[in-house]
């Protein structure tokens, strides 16, 4: 299929490599393109496939994926891929590095097929996956990080109009465009265009990181989901 989203698989359990390339391969717009175990590996792959897709595990051999995923997304990137990362809750505080790195969402490793192929597509369409559970539960475990109530506010975000603050808020809890728009009584153009102000006047790449900006400036904080 001409237009088929190519998909690298990265992990270093086979059998799991396995199960992913026979539940993605059933889809009629989805290829796997290749297969890698370990980070390094990942890299030469991504340079000589060309995914649309990197599927990445976080803990492997020689090198992570949040290293992986830092070269795939960086500066000196030599690639369009875009990373969705795979974790168990016993390795969160990689999934927080790893969002940090450059990945454009995160899934569990037992998400269920469909959610796995919606979440492929979605973020080979340029978008980004929060899921609302994973992220509770993720931020919760870091509640002791983040700012404490009365913690100065960060000065960018003096420069976010109230209604981006709204939607700021709105993506943090994992709200899609759709969602926000029903929540907010706007147009999902008008959140679109809200969304792409507000990443452009904090800097950031994505909802993905625009989630986690949130919660690390005390704009949301966790058990208000």
């Amino acid at each position: 299929m001409t237009n088929a989203i190519r998909i690298l698989l990265v992990d270093d359990q086979p059998l799991l490599r396995t199960g992913f390339r026979m539940i993605l391969e059933a889809e009629p717009d989805l290829v796997v393109v290749g297969e890698a175990g370990d980070g390094e590996q990942a890299l030469e792959q991504v340079r000589r496939l060309q995914p649309d897709v990197v599927l990445m595990d976080i803990r492997m051999p020689r090198m992570d994926g949040v290293a992986a995923t830092r070269s795939i997304t960086g500066a000196d990137r030599d690639s369009s891929a875009r990373v969705l990362v795979l974790t168990t809750f016993d390795l969160d505080e990689y999934v927080v590095e790893a969002l940090r790195a450059g990945a454009s969402g995160f899934l569990l490793k037992d998400v269920p097929a469909d959610d796995l192929v919606a979440a492929i597509r979605v973020v080979a369409a340029g978008e980004a996956i929060v899921a609302p559970s994973v992220t509770k539960r993720l931020l919760d475990r870091f509640a002791s990080r983040l700012p404490a109530a009365n913690a100065p506010t960060p000065r960018e975000l003096g420069s976010l109009t109230d209604r981006e603050l709204d939607v700021i808020r709105l993506v943090a809890r994992g709200m899609s465009n759709a969602e926000i728009a029903n929540e907010l009584f706007v147009s999902e153009t008008t959140v679109k265009t809200h969304v792409g102000h507000l990443l452009t006047k904090l800097n950031l790449r994505d909802r993905v990181q625009a989630a986690v900006y949130a919660y690390e400036t005390g704009l949301v904080r966790p058990g208000t989901l």
